[in-house]
């Protein structure tokens, strides 16, 4: 897999550190005059964007052919209710609980089952050409947990949790699809939807450490994390992690999470800032990339005011 990120580092001099959704299931004209003089280093995909399975290929070879080579493009296809590609056209995947429930009864089984299941996700999205799910969710279930996250998560205990994850990440690896680890360093004490506010957790750093960070260090070998827009009082009591040097520097050190580490969503209402002051704080803090989903064009416009190309250091990391 490194090759697909070679291949994309090829073009470093034009990319900037930035993930776009787009409007629809074609590109419009507006976006692709965008895009062609604001480069970015990849897309997302949404249920908005897809029709078929021959609109999908045509619409990623479309995004490459724009782009003058290979991108990255994401898709949450996790099972369950998060699923963009759905049936009858492709297949329905179980939740991450259904695969916790197996766990209680045969660890080995459930981890078996899971990694085939996220390998046939995979092979459908090679074939339409996606290369990265934002999956899996490592966030540790607890009795505040938001339904937000709900059925998505793989449990309440970290070595499930980790196993599990592991298993999602070997099934979509062994067919050439990176996975993005998420929400780090955990949204499962989340009490409220960061789509809709920001949620603030209480607990002790001692207690984060013990729970919440222990799937994400135990996978920190990853190539992809996407952060939580949820403020740790214990870490920073005015940002949330995604604009926390501090709550990065947790990610990075102790965590030990050291290469491609992505914001979640930067138009959810957990942020409140500009658009062009929240893409700043997000990379100042220590984040690589900015993720804005929604294909709103003077959103896009504001964001890509404020970026600046990518280093060197990222290349090394993103292509190593």
């Amino acid at each position: 897999m490194s090759i697909l990120l070679k291949e994309i580092s090829k073009n470093k001099n034009l990319c900037k550190p930035v993930i776009y959704g787009i409007k629809g299931p074609q590109l419009s004209d507006e976006e692709k005059y965008f895009f062609s003089k604001n480069s970015c280093l990849g897309f997302i995909l949404f249920a908005r964007n897809i029709i078929d399975k021959h609109q999908v290929k045509e619409l990623t070879k479309s995004l490459r052919e724009l782009m003058n080579g290979e991108v990255l493009i994401l898709i949450d296809q996790e099972g369950g209710r998060v699923a963009r590609l759905k049936p009858p056209i492709w297949k329905s995947y179980p939740t991450g609980q259904y695969f916790a429930e197996i766990y209680k009864d045969d660890q080995q089984l459930a981890c078996k089952l899971l990694k085939q299941n996220f390998a046939e996700i995979a092979d459908e999205l090679v074939e339409v050409g996606i290369n990265v799910d934002c999956a899996p969710v490592l966030d540790i279930l607890n009795e505040k947990t938001h339904q937000v996250i709900g059925d998505r998560a793989y449990g309440n205990n970290p070595t499930q949790v980790a196993k599990l994850g592991r298993s999602v990440c070997e099934g979509l690896l062994s067919k050439g699809v990176y996975p993005v680890i998420k929400h780090i360093p955990g949204h499962g004490r989340g009490a409220s939807d960061s789509h809709l506010e920001l949620p603030i957790v209480s607990a002790s750093l001692a207690e984060l450490r013990d729970s919440d960070f222990a799937p994400f260090k135990e996978l920190n070998d990853q190539k992809f994390a996407m952060t939580a827009h949820i403020l740790y009082e214990a870490i920073d009591k005015i940002n949330c992690a995604t604009i926390s040097s501090q709550a990065i520097k947790i990610i990075r050190q102790e965590i030990g999470f050291k290469n491609i580490l992505m914001s979640d969503d930067v138009s959810m209402k957990a942020l409140k800032q500009s658009f062009a002051i929240r893409t700043k704080m997000i990379l100042e803090a220590g984040c690589d990339l900015v993720l804005h989903c929604n294909g709103e064009m003077q959103e896009m416009q504001e964001i890509n005011s404020a970026l600046s190309e990518i280093n060197d250091d990222f290349w090394i990391r993103f292509s190593s």
